[in-house]
């Protein structure tokens, strides 16, 4: 049976397709997989061996190497993290999209922030917001999927990457990814009752937007741990402090109580205080 490339687009219960050259194959991960306790992930770059080309069925057989892997939504390979979030209906959560950005750094993946719905935000709070994670130096695109606002920078922005659009539910990710494609995947309907999007997207997919650029789109959620990430290292996910933290007084410096501390000069300066009191209670 002969080998080829392809990369995992969807995966579910243990059944897995694989899109090579604009085909896809519906896949079996082979034992070997199990028995190391390796589980292929939407994004993964795999070699498969092609059982029946007329069925387009066939068996993963080795996953390369990955140049980046996310916890949630579980992805691989990603070139781009899209943090979607709403700033009203349901109001922004801040301490989960910094908990986001987070882990996007620590795994070494671009975040950008899309503020959705803005049709119907108020436009300081939204401008606030967006001068804040601009300052700090993340792409902020500001969208709405009525009015379209947005849709042609956030389209420019995606080309030629594979990226994972994640946030919370009832934010409008489907949506969005509609604005950008109408025939990718098709929503629901928003519950008005409890404010949160019902569960149109149960499984990640990777989603062909064109011949080099892909979606994932994700189930949303509502809590995002960092228990992975160290209690030192979190402080090197806060892009705002590397410019101050080598000029500490102490090398280990972890910008809390030591004296001398560059980065605790700087809040309410250069520093967000809202960004560093929401630092303090991650390290807590």
């Amino acid at each position: 049976m002969s080998q080829t490339l392809g990369r995992i687009v969807k995966g579910v219960g243990g059944s897995y397709e694989v899109s090579c050259n604009n085909t896809v194959y519906t896949c079996a991960a082979k034992g070997i997989f199990r028995k190391k306790g390796i589980t292929p992930l939407i994004g993964d770059r795999v070699e498969f061996e092609v059982l029946s080309e007329d069925e387009l069925t066939g068996n993963v057989v080795n996953i390369l190497e990955r140049t980046n892997s996310m916890v949630r939504p579980r992805v691989a390979n990603i070139d781009r993290a899209v943090v979607v979030f709403s700033v009203k209906r349901p109001a922004i959560n801040v301490d989960l999209l910094d908990r986001f950005l987070i882990l996007a750094e620590f795994e070494g993946i671009d975040a950008m922030i899309v503020l959705n719905k803005c049709d119907i935000s108020d436009k300081a709070e939204t401008e606030l917001l967006r001068r804040t994670y601009e300052d700090i130096g993340y792409t902020v695109v500001l969208m709405s999927a009525v009015t379209l606002e947005g849709l042609d920078e956030f389209r420019r922005l995606l080309r030629g990457k594979v990226s994972v659009l994640a946030g919370p539910s009832g934010v409008g990710k489907s949506s969005i990814v509609n604005c950008v494609s109408p025939k990718l995947m098709e929503t629901g309907e928003l519950s008005r009752k409890i404010d949160r999007g019902k569960h149109t997207t149960r499984h990640a997919e990777l989603l062909r937007v064109d011949d080099d650029t892909f979606i994932v789109d994700s189930p949303g959620f509502t809590s995002l741990a960092v228990d992975g990430i160290g209690r030192d290292d979190i402080a090197g996910c806060f892009r705002e402090f590397a410019p101050f933290a080598q000029r500490c007084r102490f090398n280990d410096c972890k910008h809390l109580r030591e004296p001398g501390c560059a980065v605790k000069e700087q809040v309410g300066h250069a520093i967000s205080a809202d960004r560093y009191e929401r630092y303090e209670r991650l390290v807590d």
